[in-house]
C-alpha cells in the first residue's frame, strides 16, 4: 500500500474515532491512553522530524545559493522567487477578503462568556514582544549565527537563513574566482543526504504518527467547536481551495506549463502530511525530497525556493489573516473603511511572510493586525476553538505553494498530460 493511502487512511480513522469518542461513549479510558500514549507519540515523531530542519535548512541553502551563483542563476531566481511569492500572496488576501465581505460570517455570532482568557493574554504577550519594522530588518543580519540556529523554530529562521544565504553567495563567489570551496560543499551536500536518510526512516512511522495527532485533536474539539462560527469555517476553507484548485492550478497550466492533476498528485503525501501536523517547518523535508523525486525539478532551484518557502511564502496564513480581522470586526459591529480593509490586506500579506512555521505560530500576528484597525485583542478568543482545524488547512495550501513557486521559478517545465 502506497504512502499517500496509508496517510490517508489514518488521517480519516484519527478524525473519525476522536470525534466518537469525544463524545463519551467510550468512557473515561480514553483520555489517559490519548495523554500518555498518542500525544506522546505524535509529538516523539514531530521531534524527530524537526531535529533534521535547521541542519537541513541551512545546508540545503547554502547548497541552493553557491550552485545557483556558480551558474549565475540567482539573481534570476531570487527575483522571481520573491515576484511568484508576493502576488500569489497578495492573490489569496484579495480571495480572502472578497469572501468575508460577500458571506458575512461576523454578522449574527454572540459574544461568548467562555473566552479562554489565558490562551488570549499568553498570545497578546506575544503580539507585544513583536519588534518594529526598522529593528526587524535589523535584526535580519544575526550577530550569532549559532544562538539564531538554537532558537530558530522559536522564530530566529529568517536571521539563520540569511546568514546561509550569505555564505553561499561567498562560497560561489570563490567559485567564480577559481576556489570551489571543494570541503565546506562537500560537508553540506553529505549533512543534506544524511538528514534526508534519516526523513526517510522516520516517514515509515508517519502513519501511525498522524493517526495520534490527529486522534489527539479530534478528541479534545469534537465537533461542538464550530456551532456560531460554522459560517466563518467554511469561508476560511473556501478561500483555501479557490487559491489551492483555483489560482494555483491556472498558475501551473499556464505559467509553468504543467498539469496541475498530476502536480497535485505528485504533491499528495507531502500535503497530507502538512494538514496532519499542521507545520510548515515539519513538513519541509518530505517537500524537498519530493520536489526532486516526484515532480521533477531542479535540486538547486528546489533547495532555494522550498526553505525559503517554509518561512517566507505563508500564502495560507496570509488569507487566515485577512478573513479573521475582517470578521471579528464583522463581530463587534466595526464598519471598516475600504482603506481600512486595504491596510488589512497590505498587513496580512506582509504578516504572512513573518509568520514562524509552527502551528498555532499566526495568532501573535492576527492580533497585530486586528489592533491596527480597533478590533479587541479579546476577539481573538472567539476562534481559538477553530484554530487548530484551519491551522492544519492553511498549513496544507503554504506547502503546496512552496512546491508551486518552485515550478514557476524552475527552467525546466515540462508539460505533462
Amino acid at each position: 500500500m502506497k504512502l499517500h493511502t496509508r496517510l490517508f487512511i489514518a488521517l480519516a480513522l484519527g478524525a473519525l474515532l476522536g470525534t466518537w469518542c469525544h463524545g463519551g461513549v467510550a468512557g473515561g479510558w480514553v483520555d489517559p491512553i490519548n495523554t500518555h500514549l498518542f500525544r506522546p507519540a505524535g509529538q516523539l515523531f514531530l521531534r524527530a522530524v524537526l531535529m533534521v530542519v535547521v541542519p537541513m535548512v541551512v545546508s540545503a541553502l547554502i547548497l541552493g545559493v553557491h550552485e545557483l551563483g556558480a551558474a549565475r542563476e540567482l539573481r534570476s531566481v531570487a527575483l522571481r522567487t520573491l515576484g511568484f511569492t508576493l502576488l500569489l500572496s497578495t492573490s489569496s488576501v484579495v480571495i480572502g477578503v472578497a469572501l468575508v465581505n460577500l458571506i458575512a460570517p461576523g454578522h449574527g455570532v454572540v459574544l461568548r462568556d467562555t473566552v479562554p482568557a489565558d490562551q488570549v493574554q499568553q498570545i497578546a504577550q506575544s503580539a507585544r514582544g513583536a519588534t518594529s519594522f526598522s529593528q526587524t530588518l535589523v535584526e535580519l543580519v544575526p550577530r550569532n549565527p549559532l544562538a539564531s540556529a538554537v532558537r530558530a523554530l522559536d522564530g530566529e529562521m529568517l536571521p539563520l537563513m540569511v546568514f546561509a544565504l550569505i555564505f553561499g553567495l561567498a562560497l560561489s563567489a570563490g567559485h567564480r574566482q577559481g576556489d570551489e570551496g571543494g570541503v565546506i560543499v562537500q560537508a553540506c551536500e553529505q549533512v543534506f543526504a544524511a538528514c534526508m536518510r534519516i526523513v526517510h526512516v522516520v516517514m515509515r512511522a508517519s502513519p501511525v504518527a498522524v493517526f495520534a495527532l490527529v486522534f489527539g485533536t479530534a478528541y479534545t474539539s469534537g465537533p461542538s467547536v464550530f456551532g456560531s462560527l460554522l459560517l466563518y469555517v467554511v469561508t476560511v476553507v473556501a478561500g483555501l481551495c479557490l487559491q489551492q484548485f483555483g489560482v494555483y492550478a491556472a498558475c501551473l497550466r499556464l505559467l509553468a506549463h504543467r498539469s496541475p492533476l498530476s502536480f497535485f498528485r505528485g504533491s499528495r503525501d507531502v500535503l497530507l502530511y502538512a494538514f496532519s501536523t499542521a507545520s510548515s517547518n515539519a513538513t519541509l523535508p518530505l517537500s524537498l525530497d519530493a520536489a526532486t523525486a516526484r515532480l521533477a525539478l531542479p535540486p538547486d532551484i528546489a533547495r532555494f525556493t522550498l526553505t525559503i518557502g517554509a518561512t517566507a511564502n505563508q500564502n495560507g496564513t496570509a488569507l487566515f489573516e485577512g478573513v479573521t480581522v475582517l470578521f471579528l470586526a464583522q463581530v463587534y459591529g466595526l464598519d471598516l473603511t475600504v482603506m481600512d480593509q486595504v491596510r488589512v490586506m497590505v498587513m496580512s500579506v506582509v504578516a504572512g511572510i513573518g509568520t514562524a512555521g509552527v502551528p498555532g505560530g499566526s495568532l501573535p500576528m492576527v492580533l497585530i493586525v486586528a489592533q491596527s484597525v480597533g478590533v479587541p485583542a479579546d476577539g481573538l478568543g472567539l476562534i481559538l476553538g477553530v484554530d487548530r482545524l484551519l491551522d492544519m488547512c492553511r498549513t496544507a495550501v503554504n506547502v503546496s505553494g512552496d512546491l508551486v513557486i518552485a515550478a514557476l521559478v524552475s527552467p525546466r517545465q515540462v508539460t505533462a498530460a
